[in-house]
């Protein structure tokens, strides 16, 4: 008897759970995600896509203002803009949206939309609630304000990112006839520096190439000279370090870049009987491009001298 009470009493506990706890079927709607990386921070979304299904969407399914769902703790919901349980916004790096300071990490996205096509975007700490039945504005991470545009049917509500560029990017829900924009922002040459700074002192930093590809990118992107030196030296100079062709040509241009040309000069005379023909060729197309054509000539001829009938040589040659 009590063995059958035991059975009983699982069997019971088995008839209240969810159906999805059961058996893995098809969601009325169905989990997306999309993702775009902004220079080198990563922005991704996870959402549930519900279907317009011939309902009216705006002010209905999706009720203008707060409003209480009936269920839950919360008598003044945001829309949660998805289904189900909570949209989520991941960020990788410190980010602006809308102009608001938001820190990397994952964010349960609301939103309230007026009947005048006024959207306040909410980002809030709670990334894993249940859509909105348990909102609380004291896990507000930040607001921005929007307005809804008029656009293409979209029968599944969607995510997608558009006018993406190294620093910038817009993140736009489409459903219905609606499209509602959010302006995200990130300063990439900060971060990228940051995120140099953390590699080079871990594991990358006991490869001198590394040294070489960071110091280059400050001087590509105008930023921090005197650290861009510092690095190329690193490169020849430390325990790691090493002079070749590469590091030492690195330096060169660091030092061309801070108007030290007679340095960069004499770096480079120790650099030229260390490269190879293709190095050296290329030394000579970056003198042309800086308009030094005399110099240029003199390292495709020293180039000819060292390496006679190595491809490009005789092509530096015409050139010079």
């Amino acid at each position: 008897m009590k063995n059958l009470l035991t059975v009983f009493a699982a069997l019971s506990a088995a008839v209240v759970l969810p159906a999805q706890d059961l058996l893995h079927l098809p969601e009325a709607s169905p989990r997306g995600g999309v993702s775009q990386d902004i220079g080198i921070t990563k922005v991704s979304v996870d959402y549930g896509r519900p279907a317009v299904a011939k309902r009216e969407v705006w002010g209905t399914l999706v009720p203008f203002g707060l409003n209480d769902l009936g269920f839950g703790t919360t008598t003044a919901a945001p829309w949660r803009a998805g289904a189900n349980v909570n949209t989520v916004v991941s960020f990788s790096t410190d980010v602006k949206v809308g102009g608001q300071p938001l820190r990397a990490g994952d964010y349960g996205l609301h939103m309230i939309v007026a009947d005048t096509g006024d959207v306040t975007v909410i980002f809030s700490n709670n990334s894993r609630a249940w859509g909105s039945f348990f909102y609380d504005p004291a896990d507000d991470a930040a607001r921005m304000q929007t307005r809804w545009e008029e656009s293409p049917h979209h029968e599944l509500l969607t995510y997608e990112f558009s006018d993406i560029t190294r620093n910038s990017a817009t993140l736009s829900l489409l459903w219905e006839t609606k499209r509602i924009p959010v302006a995200i922002e990130v300063d990439t040459d900060a971060i990228v520096v940051a995120s140099l700074k953390r590699e080079l002192s871990a594991d990358r930093g006991f490869d001198d190439r590394a040294w070489v590809v960071a110091s280059n990118y400050l001087v590509q992107n105008d930023l921090d000279l005197n650290l861009a030196l510092e690095w190329a030296d690193r490169a020849i100079n430390t325990r790691t370090g090493q002079p070749t062709f590469g590091t030492l040509s690195n330096m060169a241009v660091v030092l061309e870049k801070l108007d030290r040309s007679d340095e960069a000069a004499a770096i480079m005379d120790q650099a030229m009987p260390l490269g190879n023909a293709g190095q050296i060729h290329q030394y000579g197309r970056r003198l042309i491009a800086a308009k030094k054509p005399e110099r240029a000539l003199e390292v495709f001829q020293l180039n000819a001298k060292k390496h006679p009938d190595v491809w490009p040589v005789n092509y530096g040659l015409a050139r010079g």
